[in-house]
């Protein structure tokens, strides 16, 4: 496991929780993992699970080491607290449906996590197995237990009954084919921001295609504080109906000429929870992760201090002079 302090990049504000967790393994206990897990359960991950483990593994939630337990589960349900009580708004759950569940041994099994090519990206050390109360979590995440809600929708009626929590351990991030090069982790963003000198970054977070009032108001947004832009979309499932992902980065990409050379750059940010206040927050929470602490203005939906997990930068000298 590696975990960056905030000391390593002096001039960003700390990670959320006071430091950088990212669930990467030395190539020796890699080995070991490897060689063992042919006596290990496996677990081939949906979609959305993929999205979640990756944003652990990387770091993007941290500082959570893994899918939550049942206490830190009941404790975000309820209060927004982790057992530790750090802030923490929506639930980052493993479910599964009742048969495997049952045949966990919390305290010794560990589950090989599968991609959907069958590959193992990351061993999860059972510590809890648990049927959870789906529509008082509906209720306390969303405010609603209506399945019109897309959120809900999926709770209740798509994803398992049953709950895993524990500590994930990385063999590899998951592979994608697109956009390699916006894909950095949180730690690779914080040490190119810190490269260039950024210390001031507006961030804009957006689901949907970008028009040209919204570059005029990110570009005022960045200009008034002499800062650097960082345009930042979730990908993955946002709503149904949007405009898919490929489409919508690829027009974050071509706006990039709009904007005076050097000042501005499209990321991406996998993630994949619909429609809610807490989702709002996590958001902001996810952000923080590379900050500098003069970052300031929320451009989107919700406030928040700038950007987070996986952005190509570079660099931004007329908004953001050295300090």
């Amino acid at each position: 496991m590696n975990i960056d302090s905030a000391k390593s990049h002096g001039h960003l504000i700390a990670p959320h929780g006071g430091e950088l967790v990212e669930l990467r393994l030395d190539p020796e206990r890699a080995a070991e993992l490897k060689a063992r897990s042919r006596d290990f359960p496996s677990w081939d991950l949906t979609s959305r699970q993929i999205r979640d483990l990756e944003l652990l593994l990387s770091g993007g939630f941290s500082p959570l080491r893994g899918f939550m337990n049942r206490r830190d589960y009941e404790g975000v349900s309820q209060e927004m607290r982790l057992s530790n009580g750090l802030l923490w708004p929506i639930p980052i759950t493993l479910d599964v449906p009742e048969a495997f569940a049952k045949s966990l041994k919390p305290g010794s099994t560990k589950i090989a996590l599968r991609d959907s090519e069958g590959v193992m990206v990351a061993v999860l050390s059972v510590e809890d197995v648990w049927q959870p109360d789906r529509k008082t979590e509906a209720q306390a995440v969303f405010g609603t237990t209506s399945t019109m809600h897309p959120g809900v929708d999926y709770l209740l009626n798509k994803g398992h009954d049953w709950y895993v929590g524990g500590r994930v351990e990385t063999l590899q991030l998951p592979t994608h084919y697109d956009f390699r090069t916006l894909r950095l982790t949180p730690s690779d963003l914080r040490a190119e921001f810190a490269r260039l000198g950024w210390r001031r970054i507006v961030g804009f977070q957006t689901r949907n295609p970008m028009h040209r009032a919204h570059v005029e108001l990110t570009f005022r947004a960045a200009a008034q504080v002499e800062a650097s832009l960082l345009i930042h979309p979730s990908v993955g499932m946002t709503r149904p109906g949007d405009v898919d992902y490929l489409t919508r980065v690829r027009c974050y990409q071509l706006l990039g000429s709009k904007y005076p050379r050097g000042t501005a750059q499209s990321g991406m940010r996998s993630f994949e929870k619909i429609m809610a206040a807490r989702i709002s927050l996590s958001a902001a929470i996810t952000r923080a992760r590379a900050t500098p602490p003069t970052a300031s203005r929320s451009t989107g939906r919700t406030k928040r201090r700038s950007c987070s997990a996986s952005i190509k930068t570079r660099s931004a000298s007329r908004w953001c002079p050295s300090r």
